[in-house]
C-alpha cells in the first residue's frame, strides 16, 4: 500500500489526514511540486526544490524543514514506496487555523509527501498529436497571483480544463491580460516556425516549468534556435509545430487548436526529435 509523508510519519495512504482546518484545504493556501522518478533517479530534483521554496517565500509560508531535510524526506519516501518510475507531489500547506484569512492565526505548517504513479496521456496522444482550444478564462494577472508561484489554488486553471474538455479536447491554451500566449492549463506551450523554436517569456505570466527549461537546453544542444518572447494565437494557428511540456505531459505534440490544423496536422520532426532526446537524457535509452 501506498506510504504518504506528513510532517516526518509514514502513513498508509488511507490514514493519510490532516486537519479540516487547515488554510490549504479552506482557500487553497499553500505550494506544491509535481516531480518525476525515472529509473530510480529523481528528475531535477534540486530545481524542484528550489521553485517550491521560491513559491512558499513568495507567499511567506516558512517550511520548517531546510532543504536538505525535505530532499532527503522526499527520498526516503520514495524508497519506501519502491517506485522506480513514478510521480512525487510534495506539498506544503499554511496549517490549521481559524476560520478566517489571516495566516498569522495558523500554525504548523504540514509538509506532505507523496509518491505514486502516473497518469499520462494515452500512447495514441503521443503518437497522433494532441487537440486544444483557446479557453476564455485567461491566466492569472501576475499582480493578483502570480502564475510563478506554484500554488494550491488552480481555480485558474481548472476553469480552462473545463472548457477544454467540453470541447472535446485534451488541453486548453490560457493567454495572458493582453490576449498572449501564457500557457495550458497545466503545460508550458511550445511553437516551431521555419526551424525555430519559440516560446512565450515568462513576463507573459506562466510558471517557469522543470521540463520546459530542460527541453530548451536539449534543444540549444541539438543546435535548434530556442527564441523566448510575445507570442499571439495567430503565431499557434500558422505554426509548423506545436508541442506542450510538462512533468506529466513530458513533450506531448499539438496538431490542432481551435478547430486549424497545425502544420499538416501531424506531429512534426523537430517535436520527435526533442522527445527522443528527452527519453535518452531521463531513461538512457
Amino acid at each position: 500500500m501506498t506510504k504518504v509523508w506528513i510532517n516526518g510519519k509514514l502513513f498508509d495512504k488511507t490514514d493519510a489526514k490532516i486537519s479540516v482546518f487547515d488554510h490549504g484545504l479552506l482557500y487553497g493556501d499553500g505550494v506544491f511540486e509535481g516531480i518525476r522518478v525515472y529509473s530510480g533517479k529523481i528528475f531535477r530534483f534540486r530545481e524542484h526544490i528550489e521553485r517550491i521554496y521560491e513559491s512558499a517565500r513568495h507567499i511567506a509560508l516558512e517550511i520548517p524543514l531546510n532543504r536538505e531535510q525535505l530532499m532527503q524526506a522526499v527520498q526516503d519516501t520514495v524508497k519506501v514506496n519502491a517506485k522506480n518510475d513514478g510521480y512525487i507531489r510534495l506539498v506544503v500547506t499554511r496549517g490549521a487555523g481559524y476560520l478566517g484569512l489571516d495566516p498569522a492565526r495558523c500554525s504548523d505548517p504540514q509538509v506532505i509527501i507523496i509518491v505514486d504513479d502516473i497518469s499520462l496521456y494515452p500512447a495514441e496522444f503521443y503518437d497522433k498529436g494532441l487537440t486544444v482550444v483557446t479557453a476564455s478564462v485567461i491566466r492569472n494577472h501576475p499582480n493578483a497571483l502570480n502564475p510563478r508561484i506554484k500554488s494550491l489554488n488552480y481555480l485558474n486553471n481548472i476553469l480552462a480544463k473545463i472548457e477544454a474538455v467540453r470541447a472535446g479536447c485534451q488541453e486548453a491554451i490560457m493567454l495572458n491580460h493582453n490576449g498572449e500566449v501564457a500557457e495550458c492549463t497545466g503545460d508550458n506551450i511550445f511553437v516551431v516556425k521555419h526551424g525555430v523554436i519559440r516560446t512565450p517569456h515568462l513576463v507573459a505570466g506562466l510558471l517557469e516549468g522543470v521540463t520546459r527549461n530542460a527541453v530548451i537546453e536539449l534543444a540549444r544542444e541539438a543546435r535548434i534556435t530556442v527564441q523566448e518572447m510575445a507570442l499571439t494565437r495567430h503565431d499557434v494557428y500558422s505554426a509548423d509545430e506545436c508541442f506542450l511540456t510538462g512533468t506529466a505531459a513530458e513533450i506531448a505534440p499539438v496538431v490542432q487548436c481551435d478547430g486549424r490544423p497545425i502544420g499538416n496536422g501531424k506531429p512534426g520532426p523537430i517535436t520527435r526529435q526533442l522527445r527522443e532526446r528527452f527519453h535518452q537524457m531521463v531513461r538512457g535509452s
